[in-house]
């Protein structure tokens, strides 16, 4: 574990000095990384620390207690020992964790759309409660929510929303969010108290910085109209709108939710970004064979991740097999026990992948 962690702290030291280069400094790409490389690896220097000084304290516990001379320094020495072997496996499990080599992803803030599938207006009332259950999580954990643009439904909810977020690690928490959700549940309509199924799918897209993705202009089609639906006077008289058309892909990206111009289509351009650049991801995905046989997060968005059974109150994620009868807390955004453990899954799985090629 010394010799990893070793290899760990020669990283650390160079990536201490790098950070203060001038020429590492303007380069605004490569600083933003290595700034990341360095509060990831300091974290590990913590634990190397710790881990030096357990076993420090269990190798001076054990001569203390083979000299036996001193028999008030032998009782204080057994303690000592007792508290470095219990904490050195827990330390090391840790460590071993860490260890694992991070998706840079993972830091990223992201863009999700959430859409209605099968299920008409109820499928539009299950997309808006999965955007109510998101926006709960991530103000819990002082993320920023921020609306892109929406698609209301006829009986509430939404045909489609999509939304930015923004905070610490949102990728590496959210990534575990895409897929196809499903309910079971009698919906509102429903005279003869029958329970439907229907279903909702979740997109989430790391953002890509503009380093990440070289956009041509020329190759975007840029239409500005009036906004729709609510917003007041201002917000729908004025070309304010904005609907991007990537000639190359086909794909359009709309954004109506600021008053001003400018910035929807800042907001256009960074939804279409990371389209673009999820793309570019999902192929890498597919190529990369460990990725692929991951079953936590395959990024297969036609798999169904989870259903929410209303009549019996759980909810199943189908990836790992993990059925919590708690729906209303979780609808209500508590879905942070169901990420840690995708999150555990996915680290056991990297851990072994890891073991594997030593």
């Amino acid at each position: 574990m010394l010799e990893k962690l070793q290899i760990v702290k020669q990283r650390f030291d160079e990536v201490s000095d790098l950070i203060i280069q001038p020429d590492i400094i303007t380069d605004q790409k490569r600083y933003v990384q290595l700034n990341k490389e360095y509060k990831d690896l300091r974290i590990l220097m913590d634990k190397r620390e710790l881990y030096i000084e357990l076993t420090n304290n269990l190798n001076e516990a054990e001569e203390i207690i083979a000299d036996g001379s001193d028999a008030e320094m032998v009782e204080m020495a057994k303690m000592q020992y007792d508290e470095a072997k219990e904490g050195i496996p827990k330390l090391e499990e840790d460590i071993r964790f860490l260890l694992i080599p991070k998706d840079p992803d993972d830091a990223k803030n992201v863009v999700i759309e959430v859409r209605a599938g099968t299920g008409g207006d109820e499928a539009s009332i299950f997309a808006g409660d999965l955007y109510r259950m998101y926006t709960k999580y991530c103000e819990g954990k002082g993320w920023n929510v921020s609306v892109v643009d929406l698609n209301e439904g006829t009986a509430g909810g939404f045909k489609e929303i999509i939304f930015e977020v923004s905070g610490d690690d949102v990728y590496g928490t959210m990534k575990f969010e895409a897929g196809v959700h499903r309910v079971q549940r009698v919906p509102q309509t429903e005279t003869q108290g029958r329970v439907h199924t229907s279903a909702a799918t979740v997109m989430v897209l790391p953002e890509a910085e503009e380093f990440d993705v070289e956009l041509d202009m020329t190759e975007v089609r840029i239409e500005r109209t009036t906004s729709t639906g609510p917003g007041g006077q201002s917000v729908n008289t004025t070309y304010s709108a904005i609907k991007l058309h990537h000639e190359p892909t086909g794909m359009i990206v709309s954004c109506q939710d600021q008053k001003s111009s400018h910035k929807n289509l800042e907001k256009a351009l960074k939804v279409l970004r990371s389209r673009l650049y999820e793309m570019e991801l999902a192929k890498k995905q597919a190529a990369d064979s460990e990725k692929r046989k991951s079953m936590v997060s395959s990024g297969d968005r036609s798999a169904k991740i989870r259903t929410y059974n209303y009549p019996q109150g759980r909810v199943t994620d189908h990836r790992i097999g993990l059925t919590l009868y708690d729906l209303q807390n979780i609808i209500n955004g508590d879905i942070q026990k169901l990420i840690d453990e995708l999150m555990l899954a996915e680290n056991t799985e990297k851990l072994k992948a890891s073991d594997e090629h030593i």
